[in-house]
């Protein structure tokens, strides 16, 4: 990277699905370092449950394109608004861009050749990718963007440390290393790390990614799974959490592994707060978060992401986890 390059440096964090990247995104935004970013959040589903969970401040700028991938349907609109955020060089310090986690990272990185205004005002910093330690060996078995993530990665956080063990983390090590032997590796829980590491680190390198793929600059016709899919269950009386999370354990235990990835936002039974849970194969986590802005409409939204989903079958199991009390007889 040369020193003379006043470009706005953009930073793409890539990663399969639940692997952490808007836990990475929020630790960035949430850093006393005093940086105006512009956030671009890309979601596979129909509504943006990372963009509402996505830190908002003064200093950030937050762009969501939904129900698209930014490797292939919405690529155009990724141009249009790396197109306007150039306008800003000298006033925007970076540029951060959460693909979904089924994104090819390779139409993506050409994205930032393909226009020259573009190229002349924006630079290219790294690609970031956040990888599951615990579920790694699974995504990259049943997923050839996971892999493709590994592969073409600057940087890789290697996630959820904190759930493998020491001789876990070694054989994860060596797995990657086999895929890229040329990314810096960090150990992160929580995607916690210092942003130094991750923001405006001049990594990225033009050679090296087309030697992993000499066609990138070139036109990209990706193709996801058909196969995999998303949908969006909503309901606006209450949630009873105890039933949901009964009800996803046993779906955990059914369908473990086809079932990648859910996240929602919840108008649970005796929160005051927004209870956010999300799932990871057959990991899950659930928290309250803020409280519900005065006038803001109580709903829940839950986001399914899997392959060969029945979606009236979540839907009429999702129906079942509504508070009892709230059920009108």
């Amino acid at each position: 990277m040369s020193s003379a390059d006043h470009r706005i440096p953009a930073t793409v964090v890539t990663g399969f699905l639940g692997s952490g990247k808007t836990t990475l995104i929020n630790r960035i935004l949430s850093e006393r370092h005093g940086k105006k970013l512009a956030v671009i959040v890309n979601e596979f589903g129909e509504i943006s449950i990372d963009g509402q969970l996505v830190i908002h401040d003064d200093q950030a700028q937050l762009v969501e394109f939904n129900n698209g991938c930014l490797c292939c349907t919405v690529r155009g609109d990724l141009i249009e608004t790396l197109g306007r955020l150039q306008e800003r060089a000298g006033t925007l310090d970076g540029i951060l861009i959460e693909t979904t986690g089924l994104a090819d990272p390779a139409p993506v990185a050409s994205t930032f050749f393909a226009a020259d205004e573009v190229r002349a005002n924006i630079r290219l910093d790294a690609f970031v990718t956040v990888v599951d330690a615990v579920n790694l060996e699974i995504n990259l078995a049943q997923s050839n963007e996971a892999v493709e993530q590994v592969a073409f990665s600057d940087i890789i956080l290697i996630n959820k440390t904190d759930l493998v063990t020491p001789a876990q983390i070694q054989a994860i090590e060596a797995r990657l290393r086999k895929l890229n032997p040329l990314a810096t590796l960090h150990h992160t829980t929580n995607a916690d790390i210092d942003i130094a590491k991750v923001i405006n680190v001049g990594a990225f390198d033009l050679v090296q990614k087309l030697e992993v793929d000499p066609e990138f600059l070139g036109d990209h016709e990706h193709e996801h799974d058909a196969a995999v899919g998303s949908f969006v269950l909503h309901e606006e009386q209450p949630i009873d959490m105890n039933l949901f999370s009964l009800w996803m354990n046993e779906l955990a235990q059914a369908r473990g592994d086809d079932l990648y990835r859910t996240k929602g936002i919840f108008y649970a039974q005796g929160f005051r707060e927004r209870v956010v849970f999300q799932s990871v194969r057959m990991l899950t986590t659930m928290r309250p978060d803020r409280l519900w802005n005065d006038g803001e409409q109580r709903m829940s939204q839950f986001v399914v992401i899997g392959k060969n989903l029945d979606r009236e079958e979540f839907a009429a199991g999702f129906a079942r986890c509504v508070a009892r009390v709230a059920r009108v007889a």
